[in-house]
């Protein structure tokens, strides 16, 4: 179900699931944010250029969820019944203009993750994905506000000096072992 400019976050629904990561329901993208949160199936995605640098993106200011903060590459939720693997491929197009080269599965993680500024929750089964960007990232301004490459040293100076996102470092320290696997492990990864 593709959103149109005139689709509003109450109108998309996500996939509500267990703590195994069984499918158990619909609700309204919003209101599965709002406190308490409600358990739901996300994916995130972590591409890295040919030096190793992993690409990362600055949340636009217009979202209504974590607007201007600094995360992993892309991520977002499948809609019921789309594959995560398809629905990571598919938004890092929409949201980078880029197709993930060698896009791998790389595991899961669970996390409850408040944010403070909007009082929304991240209650979500996170499906991992590690890969390559090959090609110059075209960001959809509605949705990017900045992209940059970093190493490994170079995020963790701008992780002390600007804010990211509440799940960035638990889906990037999950997703590690994937990483190195893809990057080596003398990349600092």
């Amino acid at each position: 179900m593709p959103t149109t400019p005139a689709t509003t976050a109450e109108e998309i629904l996500l996939e509500l699931v267990d703590e195994d990561g069984n499918t158990i329901g619909t609700a309204e993208k919003l209101s599965a944010h709002q406190a308490p949160g409600r358990l739901h199936r996300a994916f995130s995605v972590f591409l890295f250029d040919e030096q190793g640098r992993l690409l990362l993106q600055q949340r636009a200011l217009g979202k209504y969820h974590s607007p201007g903060v600094w995360s992993n590459t892309c991520c977002g939720h499948p809609y019921p019944g789309e594959a995560p693997f398809a629905a990571a491929a598919r938004r890092t197009y929409e949201e980078l203009g880029i197709s993930p080269s060698l896009l791998a599965a790389a595991g899961t993680v669970r996390y409850n993750h408040p944010d403070p500024d909007s009082g929304l929750v991240e209650q979500e089964f996170n499906h991992l994905f590690v890969g390559l960007a090959q090609a110059a990232p075209a960001p959809d301004p509605e949705e990017v506000g900045d992209t940059a490459f970093v190493t490994a040293a170079e995020l963790a100076e701008r992780h002390a000096a600007v804010p990211f996102s509440a799940w960035f470092m638990t889906v990037l320290d999950a997703a590690r072992p994937a990483i190195r696997e893809l990057t080596g492990d003398a990349s600092g990864w």
